[in-house]
């Protein structure tokens, strides 16, 4: 953890927790203190996306609006120190000159991809919204050679995409603009931008998913359980919408997941706003692991204030355990107060 200015009060907090719970040994060690971490773990940090590759190295990006950037990092919670670099701006035009939103990077077929939300600057609505892809076969993602191979050709338009492999299939699921309503839909990939077939998996029904004047459900992700079953964790609300949430599709894992009867929809949010901890519109989440894979980690955004706006939202991170039946387990979300332990087997 670096001692700066603008997290003196979390620094100071955590090691009065550390002093309370450590006491009966008498002294407490700065390496003991450093064993924590406190969030937010990037200030700016809407949409969060981790990539734990086979290098051992986490890569991670947010949204930035006109440009992709990627951090690369042996630990997803400090990226102070982290590698960085802008490998892409938005062009002056086109499809994806305004709005580049929700990136994430993936790796497959031997080749770097990154799917990211972007429209055409002259015409910055819903309707001309889509997933487009850039892709990179250099061993490095940090190398200067990414290509724009265009948009995914899914059936409406539609923002933040993601990829999924299960059982020898590649999945991609996102959320349509249907009428004045954002579903989740999934598909099968024929190629990295090209999909055999879709199905929409639900529209809005629940209130939590409606603000007005939109009922969005966004930001699907895949995870899969220790046990019968597998889950799209999906964000609900809005980004200016405090009661910005998470809630969360099942299917057994043996079922047909291309059918949407195989799914069933939480009616309650599994993760959302908590004022007590001036925590606001916690989503937009992906899920990793701890370096030595035996921790399941939540990464999402929040804001710490009631602002009715999308600014504000700041990179987090909280493990998350398992119930009885397979289930994830996520809590609520705790202050930038809280002293975190970090992630197990942590590469110095």
């Amino acid at each position: 953890m670096k001692f700066t200015v603008k997290n003196k009060l979390s620094v100071l907090l955590t090691f009065l927790f550390l002093f309370a719970t450590c006491k009966q040994s008498g002294n407490i060690s700065e390496n003991k203190i450093q064993e924590y971490f406190t969030n937010p773990i990037l200030e700016d940090g809407p949409d969060p996306y981790v990539y734990l590759h086979t290098d051992n190295y986490y890569y991670i990006m947010v949204t930035r609006g006109d440009r992709l950037q990627l951090w690369k990092s042996r630990s997803f919670t400090d990226l102070d120190s982290a590698e960085t670099k802008v490998i892409w701006i938005q062009p002056d035009s086109g499809s994806n000159s305004c709005c580049i939103w929700a990136p994430e990077i993936h790796y497959f077929e031997n080749t770097w991809y990154i799917y990211y939300s972007g429209t055409d600057k002259s015409r910055p609505f819903d309707m001309y919204r889509h997933i487009h892809v850039l892709k990179n076969t250099s061993n490095s993602p940090f190398e200067d050679t990414w290509e724009d191979i265009g948009q995914v050709k899914t059936k409406y338009p539609g923002i933040d995409g993601t990829v999924f492999e299960y059982k020898g299939v590649r999945y991609f699921a996102y959320s349509p603009y249907i009428g004045n309503q954002s579903g989740i839909t999934l598909a099968i990939m024929d190629s990295p931008t090209t999909l055999e077939k879709e199905v929409n998996l639900g529209l809005p029904i629940n209130e939590w998913e409606k603000t007005p004047p939109r009922a969005i459900m966004e930001g699907p992700q895949f995870l899969i359980g220790p046990k019968d079953y597998i889950f799209i964790v999906y964000s609900a609300g809005a980004c200016w919408d405090d009661n910005y949430g998470l809630g969360l599709f099942s299917a057994k894992k043996d079922t047909n997941l291309m059918n949407p009867r195989s799914w069933i929809r939480s009616n309650h949010q599994v993760f959302e706003q908590c004022p007590d901890s001036s925590v606001y519109g916690p989503g937009h989440n992906c899920f990793t692991k701890s370096p030595d894979g035996k921790e399941d980690w939540i990464v999402y955004h929040a804001k710490r204030y009631s602002s009715h706006e999308c600014s504000g939202r700041s990179m987090r991170a909280q493990k998350f355990t398992w119930d009885n039946n397979g289930f994830p387990i996520f809590g609520k979300p705790v202050s930038l107060n809280y002293p975190h332990k970090k992630p197990s087997g942590i590469i110095d």
